[in-house]
């Protein structure tokens, strides 16, 4: 990479999870491998096919206001409590407003405040509607929180690309900083919508996992008994920055963002492009200045369903050959959704610092054809230097996201 473009470092991380209120509980649990899948006990899903997910446990209202719990949806009271925390980690950097940015992705944004009001309009009236309906629902209220919270005034963005939207929001952070727009941007991924519509329409698609007798082996990427995804809400965030200004203020670099790359298949709305899975691989891989040879671990997109998992395989295997160690952390979260993406980016900053990587849990029979360095159990003493975090979403979205260590 030419030295006239700077290089993007990691400088904070925030996590809010179904496995942990904070980035270090989701990691401990991630190491060792505790899940955050369970039954769905509420009324409301007693008649749903699927009736388990990953559910968020921290308690929430008590690290908000008031008036922030009342204002926001789901959404937004985690992306902007996951967004704290990294803007803590990172020092609250003291960055010109205008040079500061947001950018936090989401794939169905306040979908359960939409659901909630439109169920009131129906029983009874729209005297009733909440007056605070439509900045709830809205897809941006994220970014728009977030960025009021810190006062960054260089843009608010939420890319919208289903489940790459977290992933693709760092791609556009680091591009951002890159063209000289912004010096600090706090990016990332968020959704929470466990409904009876979104768990329905998933289900009619066959694409969630029907295992409502055993939660916690639902999830099982790359086995081969594997028969869909468990979905999931939360969020995570990283704080980009200027390499430069990260060194002037002495912050503590946890990672690089070295190379990122974002494709569409064009082929078909549900179903993915393999080719196109290799191609944005290859060119987050050229984009960092690297060679296959120089990745040392991959988190997958894998979300356990059954074609997906096999296309994702077949594709790192032939960009990257299948002695790198790969890991799917959704066989502990279930499918975050916007926000997997981010989290996938987390762990391979977390995986590069301490040299540990979290197993594919439920990994007892990988299927054939696979092929790939799986194991169920956290590898300690990884010698990486570098990661791919990938992250695919409805739509033919692709993003691939290189991170070196600092």
């Amino acid at each position: 990479m030419s030295e006239l473009i700077p290089r993007v470092v990691v400088t904070g991380l925030g996590a809010v999870t179904p496995v942990g209120g904070t980035t270090d509980e989701t990691w401990s649990a991630l190491l060792a491998g505790r899940s955050g899948i369970a039954a769905l006990d509420d009324d409301w899903a007693q008649g749903l096919p699927v009736r388990m997910a990953g559910r968020v446990t921290a308690d929430i209202a008590s690290q908000l206001s008031t008036p922030e719990y009342k204002r926001m949806d789901r959404c937004g009271h985690l992306a902007l409590i996951a967004a704290r925390e990294a803007w803590e980690q990172a020092g609250r950097p003291d960055a010109d407003p205008e040079r500061l940015a947001v950018v936090i992705g989401s794939g169905y944004g306040g979908l359960d405040t939409t659901l909630e009001q439109a169920r009131t309009l129906d029983a009874s009236g729209p005297r009733r509607v909440s007056p605070h309906t439509l900045t709830r629902i809205m897809t941006n209220a994220p970014s728009a929180w977030v960025s009021m919270d810190t006062g960054a005034k260089g843009g608010a963005r939420t890319p919208v690309s289903a489940c790459a939207s977290g992933a693709e929001a760092i791609s556009q952070a680091a591009d951002m900083i890159r063209a000289g727009s912004a010096d600090v941007v706090i990016a990332g991924g968020v959704d929470a919508c466990i409904n009876g519509l979104i768990i329905s329409g998933f289900a009619q698609i066959r694409a969630l996992s029907t295992r409502n007798d055993d939660p916690l082996s639902a999830s099982r990427p790359f086995d081969r008994d594997r028969d869909g995804f468990v979905l999931a809400e939360g969020a995570a965030i990283l704080v980009l920055e200027r390499e430069d200004h990260a060194v002037a203020r002495g912050a503590d670099i946890l990672g690089v963002v070295a190379g990122t790359a974002v494709t569409s298949d064009a082929v078909d709305i549900v179903a993915a492009d393999p080719a196109m899975q290799r191609r944005v691989m290859e060119k987050a891989i050229a984009a960092a200045g690297l060679a296959p040879e120089d990745i040392g671990l991959v988190h997958a997109h894998a979300t356990s369903t059954p074609v997906g998992d096999r296309l994702e395989a077949e594709a790192i295997k032939a960009v990257l050959g299948k002695q790198v160690p790969v890991t799917s952390t959704k066989s502990l979260t279930g499918h975050l959704l916007g926000g997997a993406g981010a989290l996938g980016a987390l762990v391979v900053v977390q995986a590069l610092r301490t040299g540990a990587f979290p197993g594919t849990r439920n990994l007892e029979d990988p299927d054939e054809g696979m092929e790939l360095n799986l194991s169920q159990e956290t590898v300690a003493g990884l010698p990486a230097r570098a990661g791919l975090a990938n992250a695919f979403g409805f739509g033919g979205h692709s993003t691939a996201l290189v991170i070196t260590e600092s």
